[in-house]
């Protein structure tokens, strides 16, 4: 009897333990806030406040998403949505919307703006959009309002160190600059490295800005394959195929980028920038071997018109396809919440294949 009473106390021990272990690790990876910047990849209502012909504040858009249109360009969540909910964040306001002061900033900020480039130039052609470095300086006031609420500058700048910014730049640079030689000169000026390096060059600047108000941890996305897209296979001679001079135009960028991460984790003491190769390598693992992620449709947008549902993306007349799930691709430009949450999770736990050096889970905790 006394050793069969032995064991209840013994699994008793044993699941406080584990208990005790299981809080100690959650307050260790403790992020209090998340501040998003980037283009529609990751708006969550900025361009609802702006005069933009990018908008998706309108159904079908948000056709998933528990609070219906918000501005997201997506049927769901998005990428930095779910990076929110793995790290216990609840979904964080656009900065444009006018609640979003005081107090409402503590978990975080979202800035990112549809059409917007890393260049300021890049996407004038949808209208106004927030350019990054209007989104560095945002966030410059968002960190005064942070020293306000908790009563010193010093008091701001350790929350701040800890919490994370994620970033999606450079698609537009290409598809709504680049790409475009009859809106844009960028083509005619500058050759194919010469535009990586001035998109590089720029990003440094912003990144660099950032740190010096005081942000340490960094997520970079890189761009994904743009020569995937409906809207590339819808106007240009593409059959469905990917158009391999577009992806080869991302992949010098994307190599570039990551060698940026690796100079400025060298070179910005305290700093780590994860690059987030996921967006690029997973989406073209999908595409490759659909069947292995339960995706059957890989070239042609869920809510579209025209060929591959690329020459007109999704709008309020237009019905989408009812197993949203099985697509990569929602409209002409953007992936489905079910690729979103691949290349979410492939970011948060993955291998260095996905996220180097670091993933986002080991950065929360750093």
């Amino acid at each position: 009897m006394e050793v069969a009473g032995s064991i209840p106390l013994a699994l008793f021990m044993i699941c406080m333990a584990l208990i005790f272990t299981e809080v100690e690790s959650l307050k260790q990876s403790y992020v209090p806030a998340l501040f998003v910047m980037g283009d529609s990849l990751s708006d969550n209502g900025n361009n609802n406040f702006l005069p933009s012909v990018a908008k998706a504040d309108f159904l079908p858009y948000g056709i998933d998403f528990p609070l219906g249109p918000t501005g997201r360009f997506c049927n769901g969540r998005t990428v930095s949505d779910y990076f929110g909910e793995f790290l216990d964040i609840p979904f964080v306001p656009p900065y444009l919307n006018p609640t979003t002061r005081g107090p409402n900033v503590m978990r975080g900020v979202n800035y990112a703006s549809a059409a917007a480039g890393i260049l300021e130039e890049t996407g004038r052609n949808y209208g106004s959009r927030i350019s990054f470095s209007q989104q560095v300086s945002n966030f410059g006031i968002t960190a005064r309002e942070i020293a306000v609420q908790l009563g010193s500058a010093q008091a701001a700048a350790k929350y701040i160190s800890k919490s994370i910014f994620l970033f999606s730049f450079g698609s537009n640079d290409y598809i709504n600059n680049y790409l475009q030689p009859s809106i844009y000169a960028t083509s005619r000026r500058y050759s194919q490295q010469g535009f990586r390096d001035l998109l590089l060059s720029e990003y440094s600047k912003q990144l660099s800005a950032l740190y010096e108000i005081g942000a340490r941890k960094f997520v970079v996305s890189s761009v994904g394959p743009l020569g995937c897209i409906p809207e590339q296979l819808a106007n240009t001679n593409s059959n469905g195929i990917c158009v391999n001079s577009v992806n080869g135009l991302v992949e010098d960028f994307n190599g570039g980028l990551r060698k940026l991460m690796g100079y400025l984790n060298e070179n910005l003491p305290g700093a780590t920038f994860v690059s987030q190769s996921s967006s690029y390598s997973t989406v073209m693992d999908i595409i490759n071997h659909p069947r292995s992620y339960g995706i059957s449709v890989v070239n042609q947008g869920c809510c579209g018109v025209g060929r591959f549902h690329g020459q007109i993306t999704c709008n309020a007349l237009v019905f989408p396809c009812p197993n949203r799930g099985q697509y990569v691709f929602w409209d002409a430009f953007h992936p489905t919440e079910a690729v979103n949450l691949i290349l979410a999770k492939a970011a948060f736990d993955g291998g260095p294949a996905y996220a180097y050096p670091i993933n986002v889970r080991q950065l929360s905790q750093l």
